[in-house]
């Protein structure tokens, strides 16, 4: 009051009163000092503002959404368009894989099936079959390939369920590995060892399909005469398995994209892949939350080993 009436200033300000409710008002208070004749006048007024401040907070929060709002469709937005452009990378690479992948085998059931309508005579037996189980390899090559892009394209979209049930893991092993004991090369041996409980509860056939692919490329890489190394154990803290092989290994300096798309060490070039298979492990085995690692030295082997915590 004293700086008003000394300066003859107005005072101007925002300030906040309760009611006898005691709800708060914001309020606009002015004071302004007036002379009348002889006599010093202060004139206060008081402007409710509760309703502006109200609306400014409104549109503060609506503002505030908004952003949100246009962020996390950014932000969608961004994935979306991300995602479209890995799977077209994915599909361009596919088709490029594809192209030279599939001519090998194409090539050898076209010359196999020309040759078999050749041998028609009864002494013929041994060459029909040599050429009979050439197309066959080829035509399972084909279907791998697919398979693996397939399995890859169900796990981008998240298509792929997980169906858990309780199965002996031991038996379910020794079934594999009998199969596979009949696909290996000359003279390669399939060594299977299993430790602790054999009941656990897995989805089967994500599992059958990560042991599948591993048991495969051990025997891929691995040259003729060589032992494979499958071991499972299940204890009170979980689940293990390894898959050893000692084929040709993998390169220090290339051990760090092993897991990537499409990726084929230089030394595997000469071997038939798709590049998918690794790829395709590791997301199955995130899937039922479960870890993957691994040991190579070139030209000694590989070793991959899957973890799994043990349900209760």
């Amino acid at each position: 009051i004293d700086k008003i009436v000394n300066s003859k200033a107005t005072l101007h300000t925002e300030i906040i009163i309760y009611t006898k409710g005691k709800r708060p008002r914001d309020v606009i208070y002015s004071a302004q000092f007036i002379k009348l004749g002889n006599e010093g006048h202060i004139i206060v007024t008081l402007i409710d503002n509760s309703e502006r401040k109200n609306a400014e907070r409104e549109l503060r929060l609506l503002n505030s959404r908004l952003e949100k709002k246009v962020m996390e469709r950014t932000l969608e937005l961004n994935y979306s368009l991300e995602k479209e452009k890995g799977m077209n990378e994915m599909k361009s690479q596919f088709v490029s894989m594809a192209s030279h992948e599939f001519r090998t085998p194409l090539s050898v059931i076209l010359s196999s099936t020309g040759l078999l309508s050749q041998y028609t005579r009864p002494e013929d037996g041994e060459k029909r079959k040599k050429h009979t189980d050439r197309i066959i390899s080829s035509v399972k090559n084909l279907t791998d390939i697919l398979d693996d892009f397939l399995s890859l394209d169900k796990l981008e979209q998240g298509m792929m369920d997980v169906r858990k049930s309780d199965f002996n893991l031991k038996e379910f092993s020794e079934d594999l590995v009998e199969k596979f004991q009949q696909t290996v090369k000359n003279g390669q041996k399939i060594n299977y060892i299993h430790e602790g409980t054999g009941q656990i509860y897995l989805d089967d056939k994500i599992l059958r399909n990560i042991m599948t692919n591993l048991i495969s490329n051990a025997i891929k890489y691995s040259p003729e005469g060589a032992e494979i190394d499958v071991e499972t154990n299940v204890s009170e803290h979980g689940i293990s398995i390894l898959v050893k092989d000692h084929g040709i290994g993998i390169p220090e300096q290339e051990q760090k994209h092993i897991f990537g798309k499409f990726f084929r060490a230089r030394n595997a070039f000469n071997i038939q892949g798709t590049g998918l298979g690794l790829n395709i492990v590791k997301k199955y085995v995130e899937l039922l939350d479960g870890k993957i690692s691994f040991t190579s030295n070139k030209f000694q082997g590989t070793s991959f080993v899957v973890e799994f915590e043990k349900e209760e």
